[in-house]
């Protein structure tokens, strides 16, 4: 494809989702099956502009874009480097995995269910690609609509109070957001990130002001200690939801967190500090609380936090080798915690609980689930030749080669916090006894109907597991694109130009 023409493809992932969320809503709801192609191909074309993407900006420098050719400063400014270009990439593998299983629990059943998903994705697409604050803060309130919807979508008296508590910490972010914005404007007189390239450095009132926007997505990020409303709100949601939030709305607050800091604060080491301090209170707090749950869920969403704090580590260094783990590990760590999540959610739908005292003897129920469930732990622990073992031995390996021991110890712990929790999954719910569940049940006549989860339900985690697996094999690629995208946020220079208002 010609070079001239890839920065007009720039808009594509924010119009295709929304248009094709606007047809489903006009479509009868007896159109389902068409509702689900044209959701599919849209997420399908989106997956296929970030791969063009990723191509085009592999040499380490990005593309930009003002849409609808509008006067500087009132243009909205799009750019990809290989950061963003590999975010919307995973994020539309997600988005499909996520369709797919949510086609087989039923969840699109609710009519708006499916233009809501496209309608966030966009949100999301458009969070990573715009290169102006105000933008930015106009997308995250673009996922924040169809995000509260879809938690309280069933009406459901616990979905409700979750989604007070969902809609509460939004708009506190929101609120948080958009006052360091107003201080970053009347500090800067601009917002747009070419301009305030190093600002932050450079002057400690926008460095305060940046850190207000950089605390807003830290809640956002669900980073300790104001963590507490994820698990509280994403144990309430429906199986399917659950695993599109867990790939989508804490991970844009992960990348404006490395995108501020990489280009507002040009890492400046005088706060690298406080990064990683958050970063490992982050990673243990998250582990250690994930071994009390009594939920396959739970676990998971504990040990979600966690992981949010193995991503931060990567920023918190800020050097070459610690920000491609870092983008290393975001990039496979959205696909197995899906996974994992899907898992959780077959079970939960086909079964009716996840708790673990109520399960047992899955291994030989349902070997394929469990092979699966295997295989992401396995991963989510660190253990080769999976994508988690080479994003958490690059992490190490990027804090001791930095001299952090503390650091490069504290990943190793929180490893092993995590195959604590992951053992402690496995015994009660996989490999113990049965439980407190009778898995046959006699129906008229006497006939005996034994439950088996449906391989449509686990076909998506099989999907995303299995990319796991290879990310984990076949790693070099992937982590030469991450070495470019933290090329990207070292040298932020082609990024900046991209969106410099012209």
């Amino acid at each position: 494809m010609s070079s001239a023409l890839v920065p007009a493809l720039l808009a594509l992932p924010l119009a295709i989702p929304l248009l094709a969320g606007a047809v489903l809503v006009l479509l009868p709801a007896r159109l389902r099956w068409t509702s689900r192609v044209l959701a599919m191909v849209a997420t399908g074309m989106v997956l296929a502009v970030g791969v063009v993407l990723v191509a085009t900006t592999r040499d380490g420098g990005a593309v930009g874009q003002r849409v609808g050719d509008w006067p500087a400063g009132i243009a909205i400014m799009l750019a990809a480097d290989q950061f963003s270009a590999l975010l919307v990439t995973v994020t539309a593998v997600l988005v499909l995995g996520g369709l797919l299983f949510a086609f087989a629990t039923g969840d699109d059943a609710r009519r708006m269910f499916t233009p809501l998903v496209l309608v966030l994705s966009a949100g999301v697409y458009g969070a990573y690609l715009t290169g102006d604050l105000f933008n930015l803060f106009v997308f995250i309130e673009v996922m924040l609509v169809p995000s509260y919807v879809l938690v309280v979508l069933s009406g459901a008296r616990r979905r409700l109070s979750a989604g007070g508590v969902y809609l509460t910490v939004s708009l506190l972010t929101s609120t948080m957001f958009l006052a360091g914005l107003g201080l970053i404007y009347g500090l800067a007189g601009t917002v747009n990130l070419g301009e305030l390239a190093g600002a932050a450095s450079r002057s400690d009132a926008l460095a305060v002001a940046t850190g207000v926007l950089l605390v807003a997505m830290g809640i956002k990020a669900a980073v300790v200690p104001v963590h507490t409303w994820l698990p509280r709100v994403y144990r309430e949601v429906t199986p399917a939801v659950v695993v599109l939030f867990s790939g989508l709305l804490t991970k844009v607050g992960v990348y404006v967190i490395f995108r501020l800091y990489a280009v507002m604060y040009d890492g400046d080491p005088r706060w690298r500090w406080l990064l990683l301090t958050v970063a490992l209170v982050t990673l243990l707090v998250g582990a250690a609380t994930s071994l009390g749950d009594r939920s396959i869920r739970g676990v998971l969403l504990y040990s979600m936090v966690s992981h949010i704090g193995f991503m931060l580590v990567g920023v918190g260094l800020f050097t070459e080798a610690g920000l491609t783990a870092g983008v290393f590990y975001l990039l496979q760590y959205v696909l197995v915690k899906a996974a994992l999540l899907m898992c959780a959610g077959a079970v939960q739908t086909t079964y009716g609980t996840d708790r673990l005292d109520r399960l047992g003897g899955l291994v030989s129920r349902e070997p394929l689930l469990a092979t699966t469930f295997m295989v992401g732990a396995l991963s989510l622990i660190g253990i080769p030749p999976l994508a988690g073992f080479v994003g958490k031995l690059a992490l190490a390996r990027g804090a001791f080669g930095d001299g952090q021991w503390w650091t490069g110890g504290l990943v190793v712990a929180g490893s092993l916090l995590t195959l604590l929790a992951m053992v402690h999954v496995w015994n009660q719910a996989f490999w113990g006894h049965d439980g407190e569940l009778t898995w046959a049940e006699v129906e008229e006549g006497g006939t005996v109907s034994v439950t088996k989860i449906r391989r449509t339900l686990l076909a998506p985690a099989v999907g995303l597991a299995s990319g796991g697996l290879v990310l984990g094999v076949a790693a070099q690629p992937v982590l030469a694109l991450a070495g470019v995208a933290a090329g990207n946020l070292l040298d932020p220079a082609g990024y900046v130009t991209a969106v410099m208002p012209r």
